[in-house]
């Protein structure tokens, strides 16, 4: 068989499967056909369609070749036929899927000890769907049934193989990153500006005024004005300093109120 002709009956036998179509099919099928030959045909078909400019290509999907629409196109597609999927999975049928195929041939007992709950209905509901199956019996007490994932497993989740399925140490990193920033962090700097914001206002130096002509650069209307703002300044410095003897001494001697730069000890009345 010539190699075009060959190349040409692959494409038809691939477009007419309505399920992936694995190479050993095509060489039942085709004496000519090897799987380097299948291989190569694939390759000749794509390098066709892409010269043309085609909307769709053949790919691997579940051990077998598939045709597939190109992204840009799916769009239009999804206008034209409202797409349904046949199975939909619950969260619980999510976890126990994904415990299987992780950790396949598993049994019941192992999938519920990590789920830390019962799993009968869950596993009866995905043997149902076909997205695992049995795949025999663990040599421990009771002999029990271990259960392995499926190829509508692949078809259902758009992998070839199961070597395609995401290691643990990718989940893990993009979990990572998906997490916000820590919220005892968060705190820390919502308390910070909010107590600065407050010292401000309890030593009497806010002065929202005096501070947006200092922003914008403009200068005092009177020298009362200029005189008013050095004597907060110099208010302000002198209640750093008088904070820090304090904490450095630890002493427990009663605290001073400014008033006017004068020092006021704060007493109470015999």
């Amino acid at each position: 068989m010539e190699n075009a002709y060959l190349t040409s009956t692959i494409e038809a036998l691939i477009l007419a499967s309505p399920d992936p179509l694995p190479v050993r099919k095509i060489t039942q099928v085709l004496d000519d056909a090897t799987p380097s030959r299948v291989a190569k045909a694939v390759a000749d078909l794509n390098g066709r369609y892409v010269e043309a400019g085609l909307s769709f290509r053949l790919r691997e999907l579940a051990g077998g070749y598939q045709f597939y629409i190109l992204p840009e196109y799916v769009g239009y597609v999804e206008e034209l036929f409202s797409r349904q999927r046949k199975l939909r999975l619950t969260r619980a049928a999510l976890e126990t899927v994904a415990i299987v195929a992780y950790r396949q041939p598993v049994t019941k007992t192992e999938i519920e000890h990590v789920r830390g709950v019962a799993s009968d209905g869950v596993l009866h509901n995905l043997l149902d769907k076909q997205l695992i199956t049995i795949k025999g019996r663990a040599n421990t007490v009771g002999k029990p049934l271990q259960y392995g994932t499926t190829d509508e497993f692949l078809k259902f989740f758009g992998l070839n193989r199961l070597d395609d399925l995401p290691k643990m140490s990718e989940i893990e990193e993009l979990i990572s990153a998906s997490e916000p920033q820590s919220q005892t962090e968060l705190e820390l700097l919502e308390v910070k500006e909010e107590g600065a914001e407050k010292l401000n206002i309890a030593d009497g130096t806010f002065d929202p005024e005096t501070r947006k002509r200092i922003e914008d650069g403009d200068e005092a209307d009177s020298e009362e004005q200029s005189g008013s703002s050095v004597n907060r300044l110099v208010l302000n410095q002198a209640l750093s300093e008088e904070s820090a003897d304090v904490e450095e001494s630890e002493s427990k001697a009663e605290p001073s109120v400014y008033v006017d730069s004068e020092p006021v000890s704060g007493g109470g009345s015999d």
